[in-house]
């Protein structure tokens, strides 16, 4: 199945809701350090709410041990200076969509390994989404295609709806 992994995130909110998510979709999360912040931070577990014991985490504590750890998967890189847009790529049942951290995203040697690079079209004007954002629409779409939705539970419902 389709995993989700942060690379060396420093805003604690963004996580935590990013593992919120990864918990209520079944999809797996790498956190790639280092990190900005401690896993222990009381912002993180306030998004991540009660659902980060059922989260399947894996922390990296480098770019190397990553990669070594998901070699063989595609690496897909979710990236304000891609060319293609996300809604126009064939996503793979084994794919890792990854995410930069909000202050500087990715290296250069980060991009360059990226087996794919994708983007979230936006109207001209504007610098960025939120990453929690992006990556829930990008991963959204790549659970569609694949067919990994396909046979959860309904329920639930939308916080404030």
């Amino acid at each position: 199945m389709i995993r989700l992994a942060l690379y060396q995130p420093d805003i604690p909110q963004n996580t935590g809701t990013l593992m919120r998510l990864a918990a209520c979709l079944g999809v797996g999360l790498d956190l790639i350090g280092p990190l900005g912040f401690s896993l222990d931070e009381k912002k993180l577990r306030r998004a991540g709410m009660d659902y980060l014991d059922r989260l399947d985490l894996t922390r990296h504590e480098s770019w190397d041990g990553f990669c070594a750890a998901h070699a063989g998967r595609r690496l897909v890189l979710l990236s304000t200076k891609a060319d293609q847009a996300y809604t126009d790529f064939a996503f793979g049942e084994t794919d890792v969509l990854i995410a930069g951290s909000e202050s500087a995203g990715v290296p250069d040697a980060v991009h360059e390994a990226a087996d794919a690079r994708i983007k979230v079209a936006m109207v001209g004007g504007v610098r960025s989404l939120n990453v929690a954002v992006a990556a829930a629409m990008v991963l959204g779409e790549g659970l569609r295609q694949t067919g990994s939705s396909r046979g959860r539970q309904t329920g639930g419902f939308v916080e404030g709806a």
